[in-house]
């Protein structure tokens, strides 16, 4: 993946520079094209050589469930006609690590058996910000096979307060 990366690296620059008066705005269009780009189907799609780089911009932007602005018109026609569409997710991953460092925050998983009430994940953000040393942008992702407590990720690091992984502990300690 180092090679894909390396590919997105300078659109993400590019689409960050040119993108400094609506970062949020740039962000949302790009978080949506990027979803839709990453679909094997369309990617099988685009490869194909009997379609034109039109018909892949029709599908993407019909596919896009918001109306783009003429900047990610632009950009997605650059992606599409330098064959780097496959890239497009990764463009985006890069694309908020360049946002988050100049807001000095990060992005956080919160992996919870169970949807979080907006009170309790407010309370969890604080606590989580505290520990971590940063301002965090917090998403919700359900894994039942917690049981109980919450497994949050923030990029490398992982804090796993979940009942799961606490019976695995003991599991560990009375089976050495």
């Amino acid at each position: 993946m180092a090679e894909l990366a390396t590919i997105a690296r300078p659109y993400a620059e590019a689409l960050f520079q040119s993108s400094q008066a609506d970062l949020e705005g740039a962000s949302r269009w790009l978080d949506a094209l990027a979803a839709v780009a990453a679909n094997p189907q369309l990617l099988d799609f685009a490869g194909n050589p009997k379609v034109t780089d039109q018909q892949v911009f029709d599908v993407i932007t019909g596919v896009a469930k918001q109306q783009l602005p003429l900047e990610a018109q632009n950009f997605l026609r650059t992606v599409i006609e330098n064959g780097r569409l496959e890239a497009l997710p990764e463009i985006a991953v890069q694309f908020r690590n360049l946002r988050n460092s100049q807001g000095g925050s990060s992005d956080a998983v919160v992996h919870s058996p169970f949807p979080i009430a907006a009170a309790a994940l407010a309370d969890l953000a604080s606590v989580l910000e505290k520990r971590f040393g940063r301002r965090l942008n917090l998403t919700v992702q359900e894994d039942p096979t917690l049981i109980g407590g919450v497994r949050v990720v923030v990029g490398d690091e992982v804090l796993d307060t979940s009942v799961k992984a606490r019976l695995e502990q003991m599991k560990a300690a009375l089976t050495a």
